[in-house]
């Protein structure tokens, strides 16, 4: 639980954190020039991706309450930030992983808009059968199905779509 609550505070940190480290990174491992402008951009577009994906996570109710995300969300996130920090360190020596750091931040979108709808679907389908039990009338007592002609022991089985009118018999 403890991973999955850090998980939670520092997707919020890492939408400043991991794009400032892009730009300080990048720099010292040797990429300057044009590139560093490049990675203006690039950094600016993964704060963005970071705290879309952040702000769906933190859209589902069960995510809010319990304060940590789920464990396929720690996942998601561990392999994309760690993508990512990463990227700061190689990405001028191997473009691939920045790549890897686009492919997997549009899994990330996909997964998280994918984990909401699922949640939703979830709480409208229990929102719904709680609504359909209070639509139900309640279940007849045995003491009501008796039947006063066939004596104490006889029970008739309650069906609504019958009505049963009793007559009295005429004494001439």
């Amino acid at each position: 639980m403890a991973i999955r609550k850090l998980f939670y505070y520092w997707q919020f940190a890492a939408v400043i954190v991991l794009p400032l480290w892009l730009l300080i990174g990048w720099p010292i491992f040797g990429e300057g020039g044009w590139g560093i402008f490049g990675v203006l951009f690039a950094a600016i577009a993964v704060g963005i991706a970071l705290l879309v994906v952040a702000l769906l996570i933190y859209a589902r109710k069960d995510v809010r309450l319990a304060r940590a995300v789920s464990w396929p969300d720690v996942g998601v996130l561990a392999v994309w930030h760690a993508l990512i920090i990463a990227s700061g360190f190689y990405a001028a020596s191997s473009p691939w992983l920045s790549v890897l750091v686009i492919i997997v931040g549009l899994f990330a979108f996909w997964f998280s808009i994918w984990e909401f709808v699922d949640t939703a679907r979830r709480r409208m389908r229990a929102t719904m059968d709680q609504f359909e039990a209070a639509a139900r009338p309640p279940s007849p007592r045995v003491s009501d199905m008796q039947d006063p002609t066939h004596g104490p022991g006889f029970t008739r089985t309650p069906d609504p779509n019958v009505i049963v009118v009793q007559e009295k018999p005429n004494e001439e």
